[in-house]
């Protein structure tokens, strides 16, 4: 599976729907590896132009890949491995197709239907099997702007709960976004530590 995440960081709206850089949160940059790594994905890509927020990511990363976390934590310290700094979706994904050989198919993610072409649950993870190169962008703050989704190859289906309510944190989004299209759901056997077994009560 060649897929690749994008944690966006510009540009994105505030709640006043204007465009801002956001700062980066360390708990995204953590749950968002370890859904990379879970999930199999390639690669997350961090996207900030902000030199102080880059500063802030590598040495989070620094402290988990070199530091006392590297001991502390191996778990983390391999999640983390898969994460990048990017200055611009534009620059992620020149470095996915220099790892590829390919340009990606750019897939936007929003919390509402959005101007662009629509790419269902099921398409989109058969673009996965197929072998098709994707790059998943997920925006932080209050989504990603109207420009981002106008450019991307596709715009995945908002994901719709039983209310009205639909403000996600972008780490939960995208543990139900990855998990519907990477997914297993009894059609593969799960690999299982000694010991954890399942148990019928």
């Amino acid at each position: 599976m060649r897929l690749y995440l994008g944690l966006v960081h510009f540009p994105v709206y505030n709640k006043n729907r204007r465009a801002i850089a956001s700062a980066v949160t360390t708990f995204d940059l953590h749950d968002l590896s370890r859904l990379a790594k879970t999930y199999g994905a390639k690669g997350l890509f961090i996207v900030t132009p902000l030199k102080d927020q880059q500063e802030l990511v590598k040495r989070v990363i620094r402290h988990w890949e070199e530091g006392f976390g590297s001991e502390y934590n191996p778990d983390r310290k391999e999640a983390l491995a898969l994460a990048t700094i990017s200055e611009s979706i534009g620059s992620s994904m020149e470095q996915i197709e220099g790892r590829e050989g390919e340009r990606p198919l750019l897939i936007a993610t929003a919390a509402s239907f959005r101007n662009g072409k629509p790419i269902s649950y099921p398409e989109a993870s058969g673009l996965l099997t197929e072998g098709k190169v994707v790059f998943l962008v997920f925006g932080t703050a209050w989504g990603l702007t109207q420009e981002v989704i106008e450019n991307s190859d596709f715009v995945l289906d908002p994901i719709l709960g039983r209310t009205g309510y639909n403000h996600l944190s972008v780490r939960a989004a995208a543990a139900i976004i990855l998990d519907r299209l990477t997914g297993s759901y009894g059609n593969s056997p799960q690999v299982r530590a000694p010991g954890h077994e399942p148990s019928v009560r």
